[in-house]
């Protein structure tokens, strides 16, 4: 590969600094990544702008009501009930925003914004009652096997009854379609957390780029002991990733096209980062490292240069892969 741009500087400390710095990198993702185990409520977070902002802020604060939701599942849920449309009325009699019928607002409409009325037209009022309500129905079939937040989704749409006597989502055709409908479209009312695990593959890849930190590099170099174990720029990404069972190509330009694309605020450890001389064409691509997190990468620069951390946020900064992906 080329050799890497000298606006790359090396982070300066000795071998044992940097293998702290990388351990903690890696291991604060997974200690923060434990919280995100068992439940939907709390964990996925509403992208910005992706629903009427009038309201966000109610989506946000009641997507939260309990373990069994999120504002991404409680504005994908609004979403297919009604379109966003407060006014909304059913051949069924289902009315506002979130498409309560008359004898069940009867007994969970709130009055959540105090006014002294419950008014199913009013979005300040349905939005807390149906996300309460997602939560009451959650409670009613928690001993129904599989997950407590399709069965919640069930629930709402055939009742509760239905989940418990079938022990899950019933075998309605309307009922399967509605769970499914409503969690695909919760990842794209959800915002990108940045904080989850990274793959046992993207870590361990990680773990064998350091092992080799302070290696000389090496231009076309494979890491044979012919070559005195020295890599160039994708040698270490190929041998790193081969070590955990996924063989990429040789060249970068060829390893960019091995996964999904994460966007800058999505890279998660263990991603390749890209770096091109054209920031159109994927082509000209002449640079490759393996992200550790906190906007660093392990990488082989260039002749004269060991494998070190460099910041990624360069003016060449291209995009990246996740290999780890299936």
């Amino acid at each position: 590969m080329r050799r890497r741009k000298v606006w790359l500087l090396a982070i300066g400390g000795g071998a044992g600094v940097l293998s702290l710095f990388v351990a903690l990198l890696v291991v604060g993702t997974y200690v923060a990544s434990a919280g995100l185990l068992g439940g939907a409520g709390g964990v996925v977070g509403l992208a910005e702008g992706s629903v009427p902002a009038a309201y966000a802020s109610l989506v946000k604060k009641w997507g939260n009501a309990c373990k069994a939701l999120n504002p991404a599942i409680l504005a994908a849920q609004l979403n297919q009930e009604s379109g966003w449309n407060p006014h909304a009325q059913s051949p069924a009699n289902a009315q506002g925003i979130a498409q309560f019928i008359p004898g069940t607002w009867a007994t969970h409409g709130l009055d959540a914004n105090g006014d002294g009325k419950k008014n199913v037209m009013d979005p300040e009022d349905a939005i807390p009652s149906a996300a309460r309500y997602d939560c009451k129905l959650a409670e009613n079939v928690k001993g129904a096997s599989g997950d407590i937040t399709d069965n919640m989704l069930a629930a709402y749409n055939a009742g509760p009854y239905a989940v418990i006597k079938y022990g899950g989502v019933p075998p309605y055709s309307e009922t399967k379609n509605y769970v499914a409908t409503i969690r695909k479209m919760e990842k794209s009312f959800a915002a990108p957390t940045g904080r989850l695990s990274p793959t046992k593959q993207g870590a361990g890849a990680i773990s064998f780029a350091q092992s080799k930190l302070g290696t000389p590099y090496l231009w076309g170099g494979n890491g044979t002991p012919e070559q005195g174990g020295r890599f160039d720029c994708s040698g270490l990404t190929k041998a790193a990733y081969k070590r955990v069972g996924i063989e990429l190509p040789r060249v970068a330009n060829d390893q960019y096209n091995t996964g999904p694309h994460p966007k800058r605020s999505e890279l998660l450890p263990g991603d390749l980062v890209f770096f091109a001389n054209d920031l159109t064409n994927s082509r000209s691509i002449h640079h490759v490292g393996i992200y550790v997190g906190g906007g660093k990468m392990i990488n082989a620069p260039y002749t004269g240069a060991k494998i070190r951390y460099d910041p990624i946020d360069t003016p060449d900064y291209f995009g990246a892969t996740r290999p780890t992906a299936k």
